[in-house]
């Protein structure tokens, strides 16, 4: 595995390994850009298949926050960790020690949070050994409803596009994934009165789902072939690639996931060819770095919900620069996104006293 080369494909600044085997910790952390300030991204636990697949998550995440940050109007830069091993391992609490020991080594470098397979819990544990961490109990805790929110607005930003209507109101949504994200997505959808097909390898929260909000389960490969306005995937990466953007029924793709199009120079504009309007990822997932954004400041949460709603008109703009430009939304968000990281730096080279 060439470190460096991976590395060199998407400018990342630093990649850092930390291994304890005797608290079974195995962690990554990426950096990708710190033009807009200290790097900000949750903390992933996954049992990936192998090392490379760890580090390419890490670094691929990592640049998605950097652009997320940046389209959202925050000070911050981009960064992601993940932890290699079981998720569901009961006694968490070295491991995340140990963890924050590796998030503290950067002095501040980087901000860890929760995400896949790590909780406020799990963030408390992080906080004995670093000061460097955000997302916990008490103060913003679960950015899941922020970042649900966001997604909500989003989807509604995305119909009035596709549709002239913003309304939800039995519109047929088809949602992939029912974590916390999705879950809470689902309860909001639910509220306006959209129609919801719901999927989930996780069979628990499927019921869930179908017994609060009504909603129709089918199983997990069958959610890409449902006929519905949109499909809202909020589960793991890479799930419009070459086998599912061919089987897509929908006029939108809207929803929580990273990192969706497996490889957006090929599947972002196959989505545009199809005449499906996608909805950036770190364009409207935002609402949760919004949500820790907030804590770092001292918002309110009403103020943190707010600046997720907005993503609503954020992605509007976007959507008129890609029909200006004819060019697919992926490539006009990063457009925004470069643009803004680019000023920045301009104003890094202007000595102030």
């Amino acid at each position: 595995m060439d470190i460096f080369e991976l590395m060199s494909e998407r400018n990342h600044e630093q990649l850092v390994f930390w291994n304890d085997p005797e608290l079974g910790y195995r962690g990554i952390i990426a950096i990708h850009d710190t033009t807009m300030g200290p790097a900000l991204g949750g903390t992933r636990f996954w049992n990936y298949e192998n090392e490379r697949d760890a580090v390419i998550d890490a670094l691929r995440l990592s640049r998605g926050m950097t652009y997320k940050a940046a389209i959202a109007g925050l000070n911050l830069g981009g960064g992601k960790s993940v932890i290699w091993g079981d998720p569901k391992v009961k006694d968490r609490e070295m491991i995340f020690r140990a963890h924050g020991r590796a998030v503290e080594s950067l002095g501040g470098r980087y901000i860890t949070a929760e995400d896949v397979g790590t909780s406020p819990e799990d963030m408390e544990f992080v906080r004995m050994e670093t000061r460097h961490v955000v997302g916990l109990l008490g103060r913003s805790g679960d950015p899941s409803p922020v970042t649900a929110y966001g997604v909500y607005n989003g989807i509604k930003a995305a119909c009035k596009v596709v549709f002239g209507d913003d309304s939800l109101s039995d519109r047929h949504i088809a949602v992939q994934g029912l974590g916390h994200v999705g879950y809470h997505l689902c309860e909001d959808l639910a509220a306006e009165g959209a129609r919801l097909t719901v999927t989930d390898i996780d069979p628990e929260r499927v019921q869930r789902v179908v017994q609060e909000f009504g909603a129709t389960p089918v199983e997990p490969d069958a959610i890409y072939d449902v006929e519905a306005d949109v499909f809202a995937p909020c589960a793991l990466g890479a799930v419009i690639n070459d086998d599912t953007v061919k089987r897509l029924k929908v006029k939108i793709v809207a929803g929580a996931a990273n990192n969706q199009l497996a490889r957006g120079s090929i599947h972002g504009p196959a989505l545009h060819e199809r005449g499906i309007l996608y909805a950036p990822d770190y364009v409207i997932n935002a609402g949760g770095l919004i949500n820790v954004y907030g804590e770092l400041n001292d918002w309110t949460p009403d103020r943190s919900k707010r600046k997720a709603a907005d993503i609503y008109n954020t992605l509007l703009r976007i959507f008129e620069l890609a029909e200006r430009e004819g060019i697919a939304p992926h490539a006009a968000a990063n457009r925004v996104a470069e643009e803004r990281i680019r000023e920045a730096r301009h104003l890094q080279r202007t000595y102030v006293p």
